[in-house]
């Protein structure tokens, strides 16, 4: 009978959490006592992927360009991706931060972590990989059931894309980031991954670098059928027209220079998709202008 008394006081004692434990990007081990209360987000997309996991009321600060969903252009700001402003981080009093591996300053992560503040590095390189980080902050802020919704609509929609698109006759596809100087994507970012889904043969895949510069030379000679240019807003940029003196250009003499506002392919979340759908759309009108 005394054992049978005991249970309620176990129960009573015992904590309603268990240690959380997550491993991010950059396969460290990333553990909090309990669900985080208290987040600071350093990149725009890690704002985003702790909305749609469910999270986003946990934000204390954010850095500049968190501006999606519009409940995020109202945090307080704690500088930018690559300038971050620690004291304003500090007197957030976080409980975890959310870092971007390709934009953030090592040394300030370090600091962070040397303040015994929790860490959690992102660097998506595959779309699988957005699924699986809403999945991961889920886990972190103990909103699981959405963010497993969230993560599951993520994945049939990508199928639905590759199921349609991924086995349509490949278009050799030439991805612009920016004019001065030339930037494109190797076949390891995780934008060559959209247009693989979409069928595409992304013209510079076998490069080293993640955003190699190349010389507009190096184009004509790859001769792209499609040139798709992002930029920094939602126009269309002047740069993109500049293609057309290359009259030679595949691209250019069937018309196929599209434009797709770099918000939607440019960060690693659930937006990326309905680039996906504008790329995969894209390149179909290019298969139809075959002679």
């Amino acid at each position: 009978m005394a054992r049978f008394l005991l249970l309620p006081l176990l129960f009573l004692c015992s904590p309603t959490w268990a240690d959380i434990a997550v491993t991010d990007d950059v396969g460290q081990t990333v553990r909090l006592a309990a669900p985080a209360r208290r987040i600071i987000s350093l990149a725009p997309h890690l704002t985003e992927n702790l909305y749609a996991a469910g999270a986003g009321g946990r934000l204390v600060g954010v850095v500049d360009y968190s501006d999606w969903p519009e409940a995020a252009k109202k945090l307080p700001r704690v500088g930018s991706s690559d300038r971050a402003d620690l004291e304003a981080i500090l007197a957030q009093k976080p409980d975890l931060v959310l870092a971007w591996e390709s934009g953030n300053a090592r040394a300030h992560l370090a600091k962070l972590r040397a303040l015994g503040i929790p860490v959690y590095v992102s660097q998506p390189k595959h779309l699988d990989d957005v699924a699986g980080e809403i999945e991961r902050l889920g886990r972190l802020t103990g909103t699981e059931a959405v963010a497993k919704a969230a993560a599951r609509d993520f994945r049939a929609r990508q199928a639905g894309l590759k199921a349609r698109y991924g086995g349509r006759p490949p278009v050799r596809t030439f991805y612009q980031v920016w004019n001065q100087p030339l930037l494109t994507v190797n076949g390891e970012h995780i934008i060559a991954d959209v247009i693989k889904l979409c069928g595409g043969e992304n013209v510079f895949g076998s490069l080293a670098q993640l955003a190699p510069a190349v010389a507009e030379e190096a184009v004509v000679v790859a001769n792209p059928e499609v040139i798709v240019a992002s930029g920094m807003a939602e126009a269309r940029p002047d740069w993109l027209d500049a293609w057309k003196r290359w009259k030679q250009l595949t691209a250019t003499s069937r018309d196929n220079l599209f434009f797709i506002p770099p918000d939607f392919l440019h960060r690693a979340t659930i937006r990326i998709l309905d680039g996906a759908e504008r790329l995969c759309t894209q390149l179909e009108t290019a298969r139809g202008r075959r002679p």
